[in-house]
Formats: C-alpha cells, sequence, structure tokens
C-alpha cells in the first residue's frame, strides 16, 4: 500500500469514527432490554396531551417533565382532533403536533408515540372521529371495510408526517404504539391488528419498535397482543408487580419489561368526588418497578383540560368534566406538587437528575367579579345561532344526520293535543343523548337526561311549541358503546302519542360567540315568567379589562359560576368547557393566561343551560387564584373500570 492509500484508509476510518453509527433504537430479546445506539436503554417516561395544553405552555410542562428526571414522554394523537371532517386536516396552533416532537427533542426528552387510530385517553370517542358514524353500522375498531378505508387513509396523512421525527432518523421517537388497549374490546379481530401491523409497518419502516399496551392480565393480553409487536402491560399503584410483569411474560417470553400506564391518579366523572391517590403508594410502586429494571411511563404526568366538547364519557354513561387533571404530579395548570417532588426523588435513585432550576409553578392572579347581563335566550337568538338553517323531518334525527359533531342542537315540535293537565313526555327507549332542555311555549318545562331522566310532565295547548334543546355531553371513549349517536336518537311520546313533524336546528354557537354575533343583538321580548326552578337556555354576558403595562400581567386565573347551575363558558371566544358546579366535583375552569387580553376587555359569554342567578338582583362570575376540583358530591355512577384491579392480575 503506497503512503497516498494508506492515507487515504486512515482518513475513511477518522471520517466514521466522527460520523458514528447511524442512530438506532430496539429491543434487545436476548438481554430483556432496550438498546439505543447499542447501548442497553432504560425509559423513565410521563404521560402529557398536547391537545389538553395551550401550545404556549408545551415548553414549562415539557422541561418540568425533563428536571423531574424523565428522560422520555408519551402522547397519544387524537386523530378527530385533526380530522373534525373527512379530508380537512388542522395541525396548526395548538395542533401542531410536530412543532410539540421537536420541543421535546430540543429539551432532551425522547418520545413514545400513540398514533391510535383509537386512543381511548378520556377523550371524546376515544380519538375516533364522528363522521365515521355516517355509516350507521359501521364496526369501529375492526376489519370493517369502510372503518379501514377511513383508517388507511388517516394514516396515510399522519404516519408519513412523524416518519423524519423516528430516532433512527434523526428525530425523538424511540417507540410507536399500534391501536390502544385492543384486549378491552369486544371484536378482538387479529385481521384488524395484522392489517394496521402493516399499514405502520409500510409507512415507518421495518426498524421502528412497535408495540401493544393492554391490562397487566392474561384475558387483556390474549385479544390485545400479536406477533410483530411487542406487549406491554399498564396498572397502577398497590398492584403486585411481580404478577403484572409475569403477566406481560406470558406474551413476551424476553425483552424488557414496561408498563406503558403506570396510573399517577385516576380519571373523574361529573358527580362522583375528585380522584385522589397519595404520593406515598405511587412512589413505592414506582420504586418496586424501576429496582426490576422496569421501563414505567407514568399516566398521567401532567393532565391538562378537555377545553370545549372534548371530554369523553364512560359506560353506564357518565361524561368526564372539562378538568384533566387527574391527579398527577403537574396539576391540570402545570403547578409543581408533593407528588412531583416524591416522584422526582425515587427517580434520583435510578438515573442522574438534571441540575438546574425547576421552573416555578406559573402565577395566577385573581381578577375578581364581573356582572353579567342577560343577552338573550337561545331560542330568541336562532337566527343567529343556527347557520344552516331548519331541517324538518317526520322523526327527529341526530347529531350525524344533521352533520353536527359536538355542542347544542334545537329540535322544535308542536304538542299535538291540549295537554291541561300534566301529561308524560318520554324517551321510552332512552333516546335522549345525552341531556335535553324541555320548554313549552319558551317556559322551561324540565330536563331529560340520558339514564336517568327519561320522562317529565308538560301542560300546554294543542299547537304549542315544544322545544327540546339537546346537548352532546361527550361521546363514549372505552368499551363496546364508543358508536355512541347523539341528540335525539329515538321518538318521544306525548301521552300514548308519538311525537313527529320536527323542525332541527344545528347551532354553531362557538362560531356565533366568536364573531360576537350575541353581543350585537339586542334582547328579546321579555317573555312569559318563568317558575323559579328552571329557565331556558339563555346567554349572558360580561366584560372586564386587565390594566395596561402592569408588569407579569395577564396571568393564568380560574372562573368561578356561584350559584350558577350548568353551562358553557366562553372567553374573548375560546370555548373553556363545561360547568356544572352543582354536580360537581369540579366547580372552577382553569383559564390560562394565553387567551387573555391587556389591549382590549375581556368578553365572558356564558350559556346557562337551566337558570342563572339574575334575579332580581345582578348575577357574577368571579376570577380567582385557587383551583376548586373536589367539591363534595353524592355519587350513583357505578365505577365499571377500577382504578387498580388485582382481579386482573389472575
Amino acid at each position: 500500500m503506497s503512503p497516498v492509500q494508506a492515507g487515504s484508509v486512515l482518513l475513511l476510518l477518522l471520517c466514521a469514527q466522527s460520523l458514528g453509527a447511524p442512530p438506532s433504537f430496539s429491543v434487545d430479546y436476548k438481554n430483556d432490554c432496550f438498546r439505543k445506539d447499542g447501548k442497553q436503554f432504560r425509559y423513565i417516561s410521563g404521560s402529557i396531551h398536547y391537545s389538553r395544553i395551550p401550545r404556549v405552555y408545551w415548553k414549562d410542562r415539557l422541561l418540568k417533565m425533563y428536571m423531574a428526571g424523565l428522560n422520555a414522554i408519551q402522547t397519544y394523537i387524537p386523530w378527530n382532533y385533526h380530522e373534525e371532517s373527512p379530508g380537512q386536516y388542522n395541525f396548526s396552533g395548538d395542533r401542531d403536533v410536530e412543532y410539540f416532537l421537536q420541543l421535546a427533542q430540543d429539551i432532551g426528552l425522547l418520545v413514545i408515540l400513540r398514533p391510535g387510530p383509537y386512543i381511548c385517553a378520556e377523550w371524546d370517542m376515544g380519538g375516533l372521529p364522528a363522521w365515521l358514524l355516517n355509516k350507521k353500522d359501521i364496526v369501529l375498531r375492526s376489519s370493517d371495510p369502510d372503518y379501514i378505508a377511513a383508517v388507511d387513509t388517516w394514516m396515510g396523512k399522519l404516519l408519513p408526517m412523524m416518519k423524519p421525527y423516528l430516532y433512527q432518523n434523526g428525530g425523538p421517537i424511540i417507540t410507536v404504539q399500534v391501536e390502544n388497549e385492543y384486549g378491552s374490546y369486544f371484536a378482538c379481530d387479529y385481521n384488524y391488528m395484522r392489517h394496521l401491523t402493516k399499514l405502520f409497518r409500510s409507512h415507518l419502516g421495518e426498524e421502528v419498535a412497535l408495540f401493544t399496551t393492554d391490562g397487566a392480565g392474561l384475558n387483556y393480553l390474549k385479544c390485545g397482543s400479536i406477533q410483530g409487536l411487542y406487549a406491554t402491560v399498564d396498572f397502577g399503584p398497590g398492584s403486585n408487580v411481580t404478577a403484572a410483569f409475569d403477566a406481560q411474560r406470558h406474551a413476551e417470553r424476553q425483552g424488557p419489561l414496561v408498563n406503558s400506564e403506570f396510573y399517577t391518579g385516576w380519571l373523574d366523572h361529573w358527580g362522583s368526588p375528585h380522584s385522589v391517590v397519595s404520593s406515598a403508594i405511587v412512589a413505592k410502586t414506582l420504586n418496586e418497578m424501576l429496582a426490576l429494571g422496569a421501563n414505567v411511563n407514568m399516566y398521567m404526568f401532567i393532565g391538562g383540560t378537555n377545553f370545549g366538547y372534548w371530554n369523553g364519557a364512560n359506560s353506564p354513561y357518565s361524561p368526564q368534566p372539562t378538568s384533566y387533571d387527574y391527579n398527577s404530579p403537574l396539576t391540570e395548570a402545570g403547578d409543581l406538587t408533593e407528588k412531583y417532588f416524591v416522584i422526582r426523588e425515587v427517580i434520583k435513585m435510578y438515573r442522574k437528575i438534571p441540575e438546574g432550576p425547576i421552573p416555578p409553578t406559573t402565577p395566577k392572579y385573581a381578577y375578581g367579579a364581573v356582572t353579567m347581563k342577560k343577552l338573550q335566550t337561545l331560542s330568541d337568538a336562532l337566527d343567529e345561532l343556527s347557520f344552516s338553517g331548519p331541517v324538518k323531518s317526520l322523526y327527529p334525527q341526530t347529531f350525524t344526520d344533521l352533520k353536527q359533531a359536538f355542542g347544542y342542537v334545537l329540535y322544535r315540535t308542536k304538542l299535538p293535543v291540549n295537554c291541561s293537565t300534566p301529561t308524560p313526555l318520554s324517551s321510552p327507549l332512552n333516546g335522549v343523548h345525552d341531556r335535553a332542555y324541555v320548554s313549552v311555549d319558551g317556559v322551561a318545562a324540565g330536563i331529560l337526561e340520558r339514564d336517568k331522566v327519561i320522562t317529565i310532565n308538560v301542560t300546554g295547548n294543542a299547537g304549542s311549541q315544544l322545544d327540546l334543546v339537546v346537548e352532546n355531553l361527550g361521546r363514549i371513549n372505552y368499551g363496546k358503546y364508543i358508536n355512541d349517536f347523539k341528540g335525539l336518537v329515538s321518538n318521544l311520546t306525548l301521552g300514548k302519542d308519538t311525537l313527529n313533524s320536527w323542525t332541527m336546528y344545528s347551532l354553531s354557537i362557538d362560531e356565533a360567540v366568536d364573531q360576537g354575533l350575541l353581543w350585537e343583538t339586542k334582547p328579546g321580548p321579555t317573555g312569559p315568567p318563568q317558575p323559579a326552578a328552571l329557565s331556558p337556555p339563555t346567554f349572558y354576558g360580561g366584560s372586564f379589562v386587565i390594566p395596561d403595562g402592569i408588569p407579569d400581567l395577564p396571568q393564568d386565573t380560574y372562573i368561578k359560576l356561584p350559584k350558577w347551575r350548568k353551562g358553557q363558558v366562553w372567553i374573548n371566544g375560546f370555548n373553556l368547557g363545561r360547568y356544572w358546579p352543582t354536580r360537581g366535583p369540579q366547580v372552577t375552569l382553569f383559564v390560562p393566561a394565553s387567551i387573555l387580553s391587556t389591549a382590549t376587555p375581556n368578553n365572558v359569554t356564558v350559556l346557562e343551560l337551566e337558570g342563572a342567578p339574575c334575579s332580581p338582583a345582578p348575577c357574577t362570575v368571579e376570577f380567582t387564584a385557587t383551583p376548586i376540583l373536589n367539591a363534595t358530591v353524592q355519587s350513583d355512577y357505578k365505577q365499571h373500570r377500577r382504578i387498580f384491579s388485582r382481579v386482573d392480575l389472575l
């Protein structure tokens, strides 16, 4: 070899060393671990849902997770959040998942991606878009050709966007979940799971580590795990860790131990107490898992907020509240908790914690009381609210029929006979999905509620106008009833007669509020006096000024509606979510500073569905610095989805 040749070889060797091997991440079955860039690797991760946190706070929350000692985060991608209408995709602003992934990488966090198509997550319909129900007999999460076609199209859009962010391509994503807790679903369709496996591989390549997650029980893993996808389990604090991982070992004889959802808290329902799980029991079980060398993802590390209408529901029908605080280490508003620091101390025992200050809890500001005035009833505002106009039908149509996914629809007909004495208005097939506010000739008559109230009495003359404002309270997100149609899904009866000749109005309330249409319109006629117990759905408005030039304002806050009953609230056109203090446990709604202004007055719009405390005295809403998520409530909800079910480990 000539000196020139020798020099060239040396140069090539030096270049290869400087460039290094390409990044890699894989399952090492022989040594029961993951391998990252050829070295043994274990992740300690936390769940964060970008869809539940305003974009301006993503960095703050991710930094706090990093400073807790996490080396990874886990996040869902809700299909319905990005494709609310078929073929209409939205990846901007708070939906900019690529920016979120890049931010995580910049901070130093790896990503465990859970793109569905079904995610559960206590999110409306488990993340599946409501327009899938256009085919009424569709079998979701199965080999149903219409479902598969929609999934293929969606994943054909999403997965190529994700591919550059895979670890082996220089991005942060180390593993990707296929479907979610499929072993808990009735279909048990292996062909469906095989199809998804091929679909993910075709878009993401053969190198990416794909996995499944199921409850830590053989009955779950039977239908949830499949060849070609690494099977992981989920279980909460207080569980028998050895027994739980033994269940995983039935599906995966070798490979890393993984708890993909280690529950730091639990979800809430309207009408049940706020879930609280002690820091001590979380720390004890976390330590047990880490001592075994297991990979752990804490669900949730920060829960966030179900802004707008995004909350889901469980069966028997019980919707989740606006707050998704989850009793997590970081609160709904990103505040540091005792649980955060206890978990951090456990992690310190197993890996080096980043040095430096932890970002502090963001300050909250109590802006005080805001006087609210009545704007108009929903019925009076119909021209401003129903952009698409009336739809007439012999029998009532569902939200899906009316091409409306969320919110409220007004159903109108006439009383066919005189009801001089109280006459039962019934939903004999429990067809009110989910809550109907009933009035006759503008006078509130009562409320029909799914599973709870299927009959009320009404009075009125033949030809009187019967209105039902029907609220979609959130679609079921877990179990076999996720094909959850909304509106009046079956006929109503008056006495023995079936009501017909309906006129329906889709209500574009968010658009009307955002455009200020309700504020421009003068209140309609006063109308007849209302019973003290109930009023028809009515809009109220008020505003407050945050002075300009004061340092650090605006700040986060919480809105409280003292003596208000149930409804929806918007600030500066942003839909904060539902309030329901009369049922609880949530009393305050989180208001991020990003939606507030110091340049112009801040408008507060409230749709009160049952009755505002505005007569005879003026009524107010109040901005406070302290959240209330655990007001005492009496619960009649039977929890079918237990937080720590030891029987699942058998």
